[in-house]
């Protein structure tokens, strides 16, 4: 038999989880061709979340329990999880029940097709308009850095083949990113339609905060295309200059009278300017992360085990 591992980052959730991790329970419980556990992560979670993991993990051995020392974020998390999972697949999804558990055998059924990953796709989304919008600039952003294919949609319910998961692990820098990380490993990717769940209860952690430092990471761990668009800017900013350059040497000629202008230098100043500094800054970042991972910053530090064999 196969086994299937589930991994769920768990924030806020104290009153969602226990209905999550039933329905994962029912849902395999028809499925008999497969084994399966579950890991549990509990970010840093200011509520009784890990309480109600701990007390999930006493009832079910086969549900096991980590607990992060400070908040680290989901994508820290699922790496968290990808590591104590050892199932032949492994499938991550939502700890709030917007994400169907109960339709899991629509994407271990493609797995079995011989796809190495396989994401689901939502026929109609219950995100606030935030949350859509949001989705639609991390869609941009990964077809532009990361070459994601246009046809593939990527959200937080996939599941993966025991290889994909694997290299996905391998990675230790300070700043994972699932989603590069599974394109790196594997092109064959589908998806599978589900339905999308009201939220039950609370509302998304991704604020416009944290979906600006998702959005960059994703771009600086994985790609280099932001250098090369700078360098593009930079050379295109330099031959503008130069005609400028030009086109004012002529006019002068033309007519001597005609003065050079106070604001026209200062606006090209401004531009160049700050264009020089967007540029420094995007290597200033490059560099902080090299330095930060030199220093072995950690994906996540964790407090706490349960049912988990070292």
């Amino acid at each position: 038999m196969k086994k299937v591992s589930f991994v769920i980052p768990c924030y806020r959730s104290e009153h969602t989880l226990p209905d999550v991790v039933a329905e994962i329970e029912d849902t395999m419980g028809q499925l008999g061709q497969y084994e399966y556990d579950i890991v549990l992560v509990n970010d840093s979670s200011p509520d009784g979340t890990f309480d109600v993991i701990r007390k999930l993990c006493g009832e079910d051995p086969k549900i096991k329990g980590i607990d992060f020392a400070r908040n680290f974020g989901q994508h820290a998390a699922l790496m968290a999880g990808l590591r104590h999972a050892d199932g032949d697949y492994v499938v991550c999804l939502d700890d709030d029940g917007q994400t169907p558990a109960m339709e899991a055998g629509k994407l271990l059924g493609k797995l079995e097709e011989g796809y190495d990953a396989v994401y689901a796709k939502y026929g109609h989304k219950h995100h606030s308009a935030f949350r859509n919008w949001g989705s639609k600039v991390n869609e941009l952003m990964l077809r532009m850095m990361l070459d994601k294919p246009a046809e593939l949609y990527v959200s937080s319910y996939f599941a993966a083949r025991r290889f994909v998961v694997d290299d996905m692990v391998r990675y230790e820098n300070s700043y994972p990113y699932v989603i590069g990380l599974v394109l790196r490993a594997t092109k064959n990717i589908t998806n599978v339609v589900v339905n999308h769940r009201d939220r039950k209860e609370g509302k998304s952690g991704y604020t416009l905060k944290k979906l600006l430092g998702l959005w960059i990471n994703g771009f600086t761990a994985f790609s280099v295309k932001p250098l090369r668009i700078a360098t593009l800017i930079g050379a295109g900013c330099a031959g503008i200059g130069f005609l400028y350059g030009i086109y004012t040497i002529i006019k002068k000629l033309v007519n001597p009278a005609v003065p050079l202008g106070f604001s026209s230098i200062m606006s090209a100043l401004v531009f160049f300017g700050g264009m020089l500094m967007l540029m420094l800054g995007l290597i200033g970042e490059y560099i902080g992360r090299i330095y930060i991972s030199l220093n072995n910053s950690p994906q996540y530090v964790i407090r706490e085990k349960i049912n988990v064999e070292e």
